[in-house]
Formats: structure tokens, sequence, C-alpha cells
């Protein structure tokens, strides 16, 4: 045997040793004061008739980023949000054409901004994490990292952002942070304990709805 297939035998055995790498994408929203998760449905096997967490197969020469911005904007139709990596998971009971290897990232998106995709081979959805259903590949335990991530992003972090318009009033970011955490808060605590992190500040403008006196409204620092 010459040198080079030597090489050849070895480089395609180590491609055979090299685990599948899947990139999964934990989706979330917030839709009338409930905090959601967007499911695909699978209409072919594995799993067919199942909900599953977004996701696909690393390409060939992209990025673990790349892959999760692709698979964020194949669904929803916007990249410019919050995405940020969260966890790999070596022992999913995944799918053997998606991959061996779960990198799962998690996303925040603003629902008015969302177009999502339909195809023949699944069928997307939004899901109160309540009624979630029982997911395919072992992706339960992906969701629950995620929820778990995204509780503590909140107490530091203003990934909030994500979830809202430009400006809004502090009661419906009091309503986003209570969707999250699934409690609810003191408005007036709520309200000091948000101004004193710098994450947001107040617009010149104002909204009323008709029924209530006029309500101030607020923006993140430096995103919009």
């Amino acid at each position: 045997m010459t040198t080079s297939s030597v090489d050849t035998a070895e480089a395609g055995q180590e491609a055979a040793r090299r685990p599948d790498v899947a990139v999964l994408v934990v989706i979330f929203t917030v839709v009338d004061s409930a905090l959601q998760v967007l499911l695909i449905e699978r209409s072919a096997p594995p799993a067919e008739g199942e909900w599953a967490i977004p996701g696909g197969a690393l390409q060939h020469g992209e990025s673990l980023e790349q892959a999760a911005v692709r698979k964020l904007a194949e669904e929803t139709g916007v990249t410019d949000v919050f995405l940020e990596q969260l966890y790999t998971f070596a022992d999913l009971d995944a799918s053997p054409a998606d991959g061996s290897v779960g990198v799962a990232w998690f996303a925040l998106v603003d629902p008015a901004r969302v177009r999502l995709a339909q195809r023949t081979a699944w069928r997307p959805g939004w899901w109160s994490l309540d009624a979630v259903p029982r997911l395919a590949f072992d992706n339960e335990r992906v969701l629950e990292v995620a929820r778990e991530r995204l509780i503590n992003k909140l107490q530091y972090t203003d990934a909030a952002y994500s979830l809202l318009p430009p400006t809004f009033t502090m009661r419906e970011l009091q309503q986003v942070y209570e969707a999250i955490l699934g409690r609810p808060l003191d408005k007036r605590n709520f309200r000091r304990r948000l101004l004193a992190t710098d994450f947001i500040a107040a617009t010149s403008e104002m909204r009323s709805d008709g029924r209530h006196r006029p309500a101030r409204l607020y923006r993140f620092v430096g995103r919009f």
C-alpha cells in the first residue's frame, strides 16, 4: 500500500470515528404574557408526527455560530436578535441524519418580526412552556437547560431587548420578565431595580390606549 493510500485510509477511519454534529436552536418569545417556544412537527421519519426543537446537521465549512444563525433565519426570518450558545449534549437520542452530538443555542425573538417557515418535512408552531408536548430526540433536556439559562441571563443582562419593540412601556417590560420568571413581580420594586441597572432609559414619548393615562415609553440603551 502506498503512502497516499495509507493516508487516505487513515483519514477515512478518522472521519468514521468523528461524531456527526447537529445544531439545535431553542427559540423563545413572549405572546399574551406567556413564554413560548418554537417547535416543529416532523412529517417524515425519523420521529414522524412528533415535535422537536428546530435543528439540523452542521454543513461542510460552516462554523457552529453560522449554523445557528442559518437555522434561526430559516425558521423565523430574523437574524439580528439575541443568540447565544447554550450547551453541548454528547448523548442525545438524536436523529442519525442530524448528528450524534448536539450543540444547542438559544434565541429570543419579538413575535411581531417573526415569519414562520412552512415546509413539507415539518410544521412549525409556538407552544406555551406549560403545554409543551412530548418531544423527540430527548429534546426535553435541551429545553429545560435553555429555560434555566434564560432565567439566569435575565438577572444580569439586557437580553429581554430581543423580545420587545424598540420602545415599550414599563408594564410591557414587566410582563416579559414575569412570563420568563413564571411569577408576578411588585411594580414599584421592578421599576426601581430596572432603572438602577442602566439597561433602559426613558424616552420623550408617551403612549395612551384611551383607557388609562399616557404611559412613558422606554428603550434599551445602545440597542436601537
